[in-house]
């Protein structure tokens, strides 16, 4: 009987699928093609107009061309940084890497007072739910916040864990049957506790009879609480308004049949959360939501936030009084910024929980957010049908021309195999991002915090990269639980 419970309750590893890294033709990506057929037909006009010294008088085009093509630099080939270098020159040219705000004129009323690509997001207060929703005009989507708290997964026995973790599954595989879900944002992260919970408890059950006991008790919860740390957890649900249109019409159309759809998402997604076990909070109000965006941008004021709640909770005013973008990091307010990839998911198997030396990692603050964006099945069974042939095509192109096939080629076929095998399985398609932004008040502490996160990110065995040249972006999908994309 015990070596029957012990397998019952034997938690299952679990493995993920490697990140495509195939290009279009021989695992070439668009800009090394062009830059290799700038070459070859560089040396092909040379040399039929001007023979072996029309070759050599136009080495210097060819040449340079091959390497951009061949030559990698941080991870990336030379010729792929060209986009994001002109992107970033032009925004400097532009005058985009600053932002201040501008006090004496006001904001037109509705919308967020954010910097960037976040400023023409606006605010729809439900009167249904009393949730504020987001409205994105750009890209057509609507988006509330939800607040998630739940029992230390690691101290659970292994049955429990697999048990959490099947019914979480279950709840994003939800999202994709729908086929209105535009994304799920999960964001976890660190904030400095006021001590304002150790206060009230002690308020409740202290005995304040002025006693030594009394006394040093007392002075140790104001002392301690400030000094330590409390986590947060948020499930952002982000409606695509282009999918639900005939939903968003028959429902009376406009922001209010908008709202409408996104509450039966709403309720869909907190009923999956409570047969995950999950403890809803409740869906965020404006005036939640403006002390999160406050507290991201200006960290600083956080625990007067927390113990004076009624001050900073204006959404139209809870963005930053100024930005600064530098390459690889942000400036606002009182803290500096670096938002940091996690390019590579564990590549061998490994078990729920193993992100916990990074979510855990103790002095420092840091959010950590993860983008689910669901592909309906139908969908998801085209790209897949795809993908293997291209990777058919592509395995039988290299056995032509006598290229060795890799060990990462035929993992990736795997990859597809398995993902196929659990589409046909009723399973669910999710693209995942992740992404975690390291918040310091010093540019010293925040390069000793970025070293901190990227060893438990090793632990953790992921990989994991700085971003560059998109900071200011790359910091409202990581910080600000808003559905945002990089």
């Amino acid at each position: 009987m015990g070596t029957e419970t012990s397998t019952a309750y034997q938690l299952e590893p679990v493995q993920f699928s490697r990140l495509t890294r195939r290009g279009i033709l021989l695992g070439l990506s668009l800009p090394q093609l062009i830059a290799l057929s700038i070459a070859v037909l560089t040396n092909v006009v040379s040399l039929y107009t001007a023979g072996a010294a029309g070759i050599a008088w136009t080495s210097p085009i060819w040449a340079t061309a091959a390497a951009l093509a061949a030559i990698p630099i941080g991870g990336r080939k030379v010729v792929e940084w060209v986009p994001i270098v002109s992107r970033w020159l032009w925004r400097a040219a532009h005058g985009q890497l600053t932002y201040r705000r501008r006090i004496v004129k006001p904001r037109p009323a509705g919308t967020l007072a954010l910097p960037g690509d976040a400023a023409p997001l606006r605010e729809w207060n439900d009167p249904e739910s009393g949730a504020v929703m987001i409205h994105d005009p750009h890209t057509q989507t609507l988006t509330a916040i939800v607040t998630v708290s739940h029992p230390a997964f690691a101290l659970l026995d292994p049955g429990e864990q697999h048990r959490r973790v099947t019914l979480w599954g279950r709840a994003l595989a939800g999202a994709c049957r729908s086929g209105r879900i535009a994304r799920l944002q999960v964001t976890e992260r660190t904030l400095p506790d006021s001590g304002t919970g150790l206060a009230e408890w002690w308020q409740r059950h202290g005995i304040e009879d002025d006693s030594w006991a009394s006394s040093t008790y007392r002075d140790l919860i104001q002392r301690a609480g400030p000094a330590g740390e409390r986590h947060a957890t948020t499930i952002s649900l982000s409606l695509d308004l282009k999918a639900a249109a005939r939903q968003v019409r028959t429902s009376g159309g406009g922001m209010r049949g908008a709202a409408t759809v996104l509450r039966q998402e709403m309720a869909a997604l907190t009923g999956a959360l409570r047969a995950a076990d999950l403890i809803v909070g409740g869906w965020l109000t404006a005036d939640e939501l403006a002390s999160i965006l406050r507290t991201a941008y200006d960290p600083a004021v956080g625990v007067e936030l927390d113990r004076h709640p009624e001050v900073g909770r204006s959404l139209d005013a809870a963005g930053p009084v100024a930005v600064a973008e530098s390459w690889d990091r942000l400036r606002s307010d009182s803290a500096f910024h670096a938002v940091l990839w996690i390019s590579e998911w564990p590549r061998s198997q490994v078990y729920p929980g193993f992100l916990s030396p990074l979510v855990f990692t103790n002095g420092v603050l840091r959010t950590v957010s993860l983008h689910y964006l669901p592909v309906r099945a139908d969908q998801a069974a085209r790209d897949l049908r795809k993908k293997k042939t291209e990777l058919i095509s592509d395995a039988h192109q290299r056995r032509r021309i006598g290229q060795i096939e890799d060990a990462g080629s035929s993992a990736e076929y795997e990859d597809v195999l398995q993902q196929e095998a659990d589409l046909t399985a009723g399973h669910g398609v999710l693209r995942t991002t992740g992404l975690v932004c390291v918040t310091a008040p010093t540019v010293d502490d925040l390069d000793a915090a970025v070293s901190t996160i990227e060893q438990a990110a090793i632990q953790a065995s992921c990989e994991i990269r700085r971003l560059v040249g998109q900071q200011a972006q790359a910091f409202t999908a990581a910080a600000l639980p808003l559905c945002r994309s990089v």
